[in-house]
């Protein structure tokens, strides 16, 4: 019997970043699970109702964004037609606009995750949960995969794309159905 065979090195980084992603997922979800929800939790002075109103508008203007950042995305890729390559500043947009919505999501994220915990009473509130625990995963998943230059091309795309994705479906469970109620 030998040694097992060893991981390249694209592998093991792959697989970290995958293994990070889950145990961030993995962490938020047992926090949210087992922590007593807190209803009365405020959300910038404001509630209840209130609370979650902000969200879905704070929630929309993050959607928003993550379209932004997509369309940026597809610039830099030179996938956007008749874009051409995209000039440096189109980077930094980018790099900052990514900053900017994960610093935004986060007062939404931890009013949910206190106010709620990770509930799994109907499949839009499971769906909400999960994906937002799976944000935060697929987040930190991205910021090592953009630190590493030693990953296949198809690694990023798909980094950001997840996000993006993750994204639509929090806002199409939570701020869309929060707004569309009479």
């Amino acid at each position: 019997m030998g040694a097992p065979p060893r991981m390249s090195p694209t592998r093991l980084r792959l697989a970290t970043a995958a293994g990070l992603a889950l145990a961030v997922t993995a962490a938020l979800y047992a926090f949210g699970r087992i922590h007593t929800p807190d209803y009365a939790s405020s959300l910038f002075g404001r509630r209840g109702n209130d609370a979650n109103i902000l969200k879905a508008q704070v929630g929309t203007a993050l959607l928003g964004l993550a379209f932004y950042q997509l369309i940026l995305a597809l610039w830099i890729y030179q996938r956007l037609p008749g874009a051409g390559a995209a000039p440096r500043p189109i980077h930094l947009a980018h790099r900052i606009g990514g900053a900017v919505l994960f610093v935004l999501s986060l007062p939404i994220a931890y009013h949910c995750i206190t106010a709620y915990g990770v509930q799994t009473d109907s499949a839009r509130v499971a769906l909400h949960s999960l994906a937002g625990c799976f944000f935060y995963g697929a987040f930190a998943a991205k910021v090592l995969i953009v630190r590493s230059r030693h990953l296949p091309g198809w690694a990023l795309p798909l980094a950001g794309g997840t996000l993006v994705t993750l994204v639509a479906i929090l806002w199409s469970a939570a701020a869309l159905w929060q707004l569309a109620q009479p």
